[in-house]
């Protein structure tokens, strides 16, 4: 066919044909003559050099060719609708179902008390936020975008790196007053209960990291208790459970009330880029554009790493 244009409105005209069963009904639902989508439809059977329509006078019925034609050309239509639309609407009103997924910490701390604020802005987009541990299968959940910690390991995804997450080292008075404050990182292996925090049954719990200045110590201590929720976590450590090291920004609050204590607080512990991920395409949506924007903007007033 001469012009590319000609076969999309072509292509169109086919589906409507098949969709209505008749040129007449076609014809009205696209608002063209009748000869129109009937030419239209015979230079797109003399350009794919098969016959797509049987026409008699009773009825009209797809042929093998025409049955496969419709399938191929139903997706390809759809796709072009969804990228114009994607296109035109990138400076209206975004609209539609979201699908998140993040960690408990970051569901309850930062996003649930700052969602009234998206809602004024973008109120006709819904959320459905999935809370995990971070193995969800991402593309399979028809996920559109997480917010992870560490380096994505499925490098099919699409990541944007938005921050470091910093780890601090904690236990409850009461813990301090039963055991004592550790006054070395060494300490902790000897003489003292952890808490450790594992992602999956793949991937054991997290050593313990200390900083200061050019000196890292690694601490693998054996653990009394392990999960794998920041809130159970946290519970665990003001329970006087044992010394855990968890993200600053989910121990602010027990610190600010005094029913957890920062030991050991000349070293650092490890710091852990965060990232976004997205299923790739789901980038290009302007939905998740906007929403990704204002988690972005969000993750930067967070103060995630202070305590």
């Amino acid at each position: 066919m001469k012009h590319h244009m000609d076969q999309i409105q072509a292509m169109r005209a086919f589906l409507r044909v098949v969709e209505t069963g008749s040129f007449t009904r076609a014809a009205y639902a696209l608002t063209m003559p009748k000869a129109t989508v009937s030419n239209s439809i015979r230079n797109l059977e003399s350009h794919l050099s098969t016959k797509l329509i049987n026409r008699t006078t009773r009825r009209l019925t797809v042929t093998m060719d025409g049955a496969l034609y419709y399938e191929r050309a139903f997706r390809i239509i759809a796709e072009l609708d969804e990228l114009d639309a994607s296109l035109l609407t990138s400076n209206m009103t975004p609209r539609g179902r979201l699908r998140i997924e993040m960690a408990g910490a970051f569901a309850t701390s930062l996003l649930v008390p700052a969602l009234e604020g998206f809602y004024e802005k973008y109120p006709d987009l819904h959320i459905d936020l999935g809370v995990s541990a971070g193995d969800t299968d991402y593309v399979a959940e028809n996920v559109d975008c997480a917010l992870t910690v560490g380096n994505p390991s499925n490098p099919s995804l699409i990541a944007r790196r938005v921050g470091d997450l910093d780890f601090v080292t904690c236990a409850s008075p009461g813990y301090i007053d039963q055991f004592g404050a550790p006054r070395h990182p060494d300490d902790i292996a000897t003489g003292h209960r952890a808490i450790g925090y594992f992602r999956s049954h793949t991937k054991p719990s997290a050593t313990f990291r200390f900083i200061r200045g050019e000196t890292v110590i690694d601490i693998a201590p054996g653990y009394l208790f392990s999960v794998n929720d920041s809130r159970t976590f946290i519970e665990a450590l003001t329970s006087g459970l044992g010394i855990g090291q968890t993200p600053s920004f989910t121990a602010r609050k027990a610190i600010a009330s005094g029913e957890l204590v920062n030991v050991l607080p000349e070293w650092s512990g490890a710091s852990i880029p965060l990232y976004i991920v997205y299923p790739p395409n789901r980038h290009l949506g302007n939905k998740v554009r906007v929403f990704v924007d204002w988690l972005v903007k969000l993750l930067a007033t967070a103060k995630l790493n202070e305590f």
